[in-house]
């Protein structure tokens, strides 16, 4: 008996949790809204990120064959915190193990929904799977280190005949626990996944995070946004994307603008910005880009 259980799959052991087909809202987790845990090119990155402040630690390391999951795979841990969130709210039992249709998934993170659409996710999903992450957040003592990766495992499901019955994917317990705290979640403003550049969505999810809805903001160092966000990007050239994005004047809902601190460094200062100016940047982004080709 010992035996059998122990060959069985992480998938047989659990129950399955069917996604759910209403429309949510995007939820995403502060612990990764605040740290590397992501590559911010497409291109891909084999070169981990180490990142270390205080009693943080952070080492996420990729495949040769695949890279470490990047910014935009990410969405995908978007929509499995959305899920389990929702249902949790509604009183339905949740897993680790989601079961849903690549559309579903697809239509939720913005994208497209043909084959290649579908190609591109397949791609996304063996990126988690193989990125893997040793962290000491949320750990007894900053000594001791939790490893795992985005998703223990995922299978395409088919009937007998073959047709196509959607996606299984399990998550790791340290995601999963994290999502069912909902002092460790935010909410996310869909044209979130309109955003199209690495930095831009990286340095969103951090506004989010720290500068949320307060009357003043938050202010950032330059070298330590840099530091903070893993990037492989020279200092130089990050801090031209900074301000280029300050340059707008508002990212999402949140204004920028560039200031100098008391030691004559640049400071990038995100304010949460009025809510119909938010609205008119909403609108100029869906004018401007198609979504779909973010994978």
């Amino acid at each position: 008996m010992f035996d059998g259980v122990r060959n069985q799959s992480e998938r047989e052991r659990l129950d399955a949790f069917r996604a759910l087909a209403a429309d949510l809202a995007p939820r995403d987790l502060q612990d990764l809204m605040s740290y590397p845990f992501f590559s911010l090119t497409k291109a891909k990155r084999t070169r981990p990120i180490d990142y270390h402040a205080g009693d943080i630690t952070i080492r996420v390391e990729g495949t040769t064959e695949h890279g470490i999951a990047s910014i935009w795979d990410a969405d995908v841990l978007i929509w499995a915190a959305s899920q389990i969130i929702e249902a949790r709210d509604a009183g339905i039992a949740t897993s680790r193990l989601l079961v849903a249709t690549p559309y579903e998934i697809l239509s939720f993170i913005g994208r497209g929904t043909s084959g290649r659409d579908y190609g591109r996710l397949k791609a996304a999903f063996d990126r988690l799977q193989s990125t893997t992450v040793a962290t000491s957040i949320r750990q007894p003592s900053s000594r001791r280190l939790h490893r795992f990766s985005w998703i223990n495992e995922w299978k395409e499901r088919s009937a007998r005949e073959g047709k196509p019955l959607g996606l299984e994917v399990v998550l790791p317990d340290w995601f999963y626990a994290t999502v069912l705290d909902s002092s460790l979640i935010l909410t996310l403003d869909r044209a979130y996944f309109t955003l199209t550049g690495g930095i831009e969505r990286w340095l969103y999810r951090l506004a989010r995070k720290h500068a949320g809805k307060q009357a003043d903001g938050w202010r950032f160092d330059f070298r330590h946004l840099h530091a903070r966000s893993g990037s492989l990007a020279r200092y130089s050239d990050f801090a031209i994307d900074l301000r280029r994005i300050a340059r707008t004047g508002m990212l999402l809902g949140y204004r920028t603008v560039i200031g100098r601190s008391r030691t004559g460094s640049e400071v990038l200062h995100l304010r949460a910005a009025p809510r119909e100016r938010v609205e008119r940047t909403v609108a100029g982004l869906a004018a401007r880009f198609r979504i779909g080709d973010n994978l």
